[in-house]
């Protein structure tokens, strides 16, 4: 990455405006040459820029400004700041058109068929379609479920393949937390007879 300033124009329009820096010192922060900077203070160029200050933005400081306005020679040094970047954004819905809508009770078919360890809520989320949509799929109710044909939910693109595994691995979890409870029930009930 650059080390150019953020806006590098606009920042610039701000320093030709605000300091007593030459156009050298300007041209080289910015990443610009001097003579745009020449036409930036001429008003030839950038006439619809506005002006950014760098100092609001904490590309810079009014320390580094001062120092580097007192001695031609001295370049501006931009502040490094590292900017924190996550992943871990909110899953943003897409579109689907209305010729890949049938394809989401076709697929809740599909997860009804092949992984009957998952839960109606699961599916529903998974696939996009209310949970008693997929209730009436699995109870045979449908109001279309004479015309339904399994189709594999991921290569029709509604999720991901990791998507529908940590779907299975949650729904293992449960039938063993609730083959565990029913193990302690069925001892104490022993137990206690």
């Amino acid at each position: 990455m650059s080390n150019a300033p953020l806006m590098p124009m606009a920042t610039a329009v701000w320093l030709v405006e605000n300091t007593t820096l030459t156009f050298k010192q300007i041209a080289d922060f910015c990443k610009l040459h001097e003579v745009e900077i020449q036409g930036i203070a001429d008003g030839e160029v950038a006439k619809g820029i506005k002006a950014y200050n760098p100092i609001i933005s904490g590309q810079l400081s009014r320390e580094e400004i001062e120092l580097s306005s007192k001695d031609e020679n001295r370049a501006l040094n931009i502040k490094s700041s590292d900017i924190e970047i996550s992943n871990n954004e909110k899953k943003i819905k897409k579109y689907i058109p209305l010729s890949k809508r049938q394809d989401k009770p076709d697929s809740a078919l599909w997860l009804i068929k092949q992984h009957n360890i998952l839960k109606d809520s699961q599916i529903a989320k998974l696939v996009g379609i209310t949970k008693n949509s997929v209730t009436s799929i699995r109870n045979k109710s449908y109001w279309n479920y004479n015309n339904l044909n399994p189709k594999d939910p991921v290569a029709l693109n509604l999720f991901t393949q990791k998507d529908l595994v940590e779907a299975i691995q949650k729904a293992e979890r449960r039938i063993k937390r609730e083959k565990k409870e029913k193990e302690k029930q069925n001892k104490s009930t022993q137990a206690s007879v």
